[in-house]
């Protein structure tokens, strides 16, 4: 009979484990769940040393900036406020290491006698929102005018190319030595303070007038090899219009590359904005300022007061070589093949 021990043993010993195979597919397949682009690049950041330990150098910066207002009633000095009766005839700062104390934890400015902490906290908040502010502006005429000039193409793409390549030709540094005292000056009249807002607005909008050519090329290109792809056609068959084409296909295809751009602009224009600031083209009294403090602070690399430079210059190097590593380490993450 069928139904017989012997008969259901005669069955083939696999047969059982088959079935339930079938039936309850191997739970190792389910340990292979698909990742998108994103997700990829931020498990390669995460293994990254470099990227957690600048990731972090960064977060710290930018949250000096954001809370520099709290931290100074806490700290209970303003960035202007000085301490003329904690110096000496020279002008420089009774105590070690330029008056550091409990009081003023980095020292008092010599010559000066504000409070070096302060300025430093203050400092940074001004170099971050113009750094910020102009990458945003640059960042977004880059990717219009790229976009734009490499889906139309023709003469627009023509016309484009040739503005960039123009605009690539002014040396940044003399145009700016010259066009922003013009610009503060001819704003106001002879004898006029000049605001310190005014003055960085002008210094945000010189930074993004020569900041967005490298990115309109990045996304030109970008453009190029995408515009003929099999989505952009569906698009153009279902009746799409140009924008929906360049800002909902086209531009969410090439977010990696602008992030990219964007993070390794920041420290160029922390970068360039100290160094306006230092030949006294930028940000100028009473707006605390990096390149500032390190111009002042030059003069006393003689005396024992040696830290006034050092402190706001290593501040400035551990910041745009944060910012720098950050954006190669992102880069890589982003794309694998950029460090091979």
């Amino acid at each position: 009979m069928s139904n017989t021990p012997a008969a259901a043993d005669s069955r083939s010993p696999g047969t059982e484990d088959t079935a339930v195979a079938v039936l309850q597919p191997d739970t190792a397949a389910k340990a292979f769940v698909g990742r998108s682009p994103g997700q990829l690049a931020w498990i390669r950041l995460k293994r990254d040393r470099t990227a957690f330990a600048s990731f972090i150098i960064v977060v710290f910066f930018i949250l000096i900036a954001l809370f520099a207002p709290v931290i100074s009633r806490l700290y209970g000095v303003t960035a202007t406020e000085g301490f003329s009766d904690k110096l000496t005839y020279q002008g420089l700062p009774t105590g070690y290491l330029g008056g550091i104390s409990g009081d003023h934890w980095l020292g008092l400015e010599a010559g000066i006698g504000r409070d070096l902490f302060m300025q430093l906290i203050f400092g940074m908040r001004t170099s971050l929102i113009i750094a910020f502010l102009s990458a945003i502006i640059s960042i977004v005429l880059g990717v219009v005018l790229g976009i734009v000039s490499g889906y139309f193409g023709g003469w627009v793409d023509q016309s484009l190319t040739w503005f960039t390549d123009f605009m690539l030709a002014f040396p940044f540094l003399v145009f700016a030595l010259a066009i922003i005292p013009i610009i503060n000056t001819a704003s106001y009249d002879v004898g006029e303070e000049v605001p310190g807002s005014f003055r960085i607005a002008v210094i945000i909008g010189v930074f993004a007038l020569f900041g967005w050519m490298t990115t309109a090329r990045l996304v030109r290109g970008q453009i190029l090899s995408l515009r003929e792809r099999e989505y952009v056609e569906a698009a153009r068959a279902a009746g799409a219009g140009s924008a929906h084409i360049l800002f909902k296909q086209l531009l969410p295809n090439i977010w990696a590359p602008i992030l990219v751009s964007f993070s390794l602009a920041l420290p160029g224009f922390i970068a360039a904005e100290a160094a306006l600031s230092f030949l006294n083209i930028g940000v100028v009294e009473p707006t605390p300022d990096l390149g500032r403090l390190v111009y002042y602070g030059r003069q006393w690399l003689g005396t024992p007061d040696w830290a006034y430079f050092l402190i706001p210059a290593s501040t400035v190097f551990v910041a745009v070589l944060a910012f720098n590593l950050l954006g190669d380490s992102l880069r890589d993450a982003l794309d694998p093949k950029s460090s091979k």
